[in-house]
């Protein structure tokens, strides 16, 4: 890479190439988790190109999440760690252990927490919508980010219609142990099927706050909504996950097909 040459073809073309450079030997593990770049004046000798261009090109990698400025240090290779989230998964018998949910144990050997505010709301027009709520009717706002070894992971924020859940765990700012979707099967409510949509976006002002995301990260935005048995709809889940942090993990089984006939 000493001396390298980087051929000119139109404005902006030096930085791009770099980061294009920089980017293929992070993909190709030339540059590996953890990494440190080289400096910027060791970069700017080794590209032929000036500080300023140099930084702008660090700057491309920073916004895509690839690496993190750590300044006066340098820049780092960001070292991934995804969590796998497996939404399938969400009516399984609870609890996995007496203390801890699904997040919980999912990644046991990392140090997990969260944070909940339960809160009245008057619902926004798609949770109302999921819900089939008339117009006046309230919901109630579990909200909780998800840490992973202090750094926030995820947002999870959960709406039941207030009628239904009114006096009940599911009012309280603490982890409900058996779970939300066994309370509301304890008041009557047992959800049998659930419909997830997922859109991938990049975040709204409030995400980036909750997570505290870096500059160009985009996220998967889940929205769940369970039924019981009659149709009733009596929940909206909302999850919003960052790209860098997350794989969205599905299993799915063909189902049997009558024999054809001969």
């Amino acid at each position: 890479m000493e001396g390298m040459a980087v051929k000119k073809v139109g404005r902006g073309t030096y930085k791009q190439q770099i980061s294009d450079d920089l980017r293929q030997q992070i993909a190709d593990g030339t540059l590996a988790p953890g990494a440190k770049l080289p400096t910027e004046a060791k970069l700017t000798d080794q590209y032929g190109v000036t500080r300023g261009t140099v930084r702008a090109a660090l700057e491309i990698l920073v916004n895509e999440g690839l690496i993190i400025s750590a300044r006066p240090v340098g820049h780092f290779v960001r070292d991934r760690k995804p969590m796998v989230v497996r939404p399938q998964a969400e009516f399984r018998p609870r609890p996995y252990t007496p203390e801890m949910d699904a997040f919980m144990t999912e990644h046991e050997g990392r140090a997990p927490d969260q944070k909940i505010e339960v809160s009245i709301w008057e619902p926004s027009g798609e949770v109302a919508k999921r819900l089939q709520l008339e117009s006046g009717e309230l919901v109630v706002a579990r909200r909780r980010v998800r840490h992973l070894d202090g750094e926030p992971f995820n947002i999870n924020d959960s709406f039941f219609p207030l009628d239904l859940v009114r006096d009940s765990a599911i009012m309280r700012p603490e982890n409900i142990t058996p779970g939300a979707n066994e309370t509301l099967a304890e008041l009557g409510f047992r959800q049998v099927r659930a419909i997830d949509e997922i859109y991938v976006r990049m975040p709204t002002p409030d995400e980036v706050r909750r997570l505290e995301l870096g500059p160009g990260t985009p996220v998967a935005y889940h929205v769940c909504t369970g039924y019981t048995e009659d149709g009733k709809p009596v929940r909206v889940a909302i999850s919003v996950y960052p790209g860098d942090r997350h794989v969205i993990s599905y299993e799915r089984r063909r189902e049997a097909q009558p024999d054809s006939e001969a």
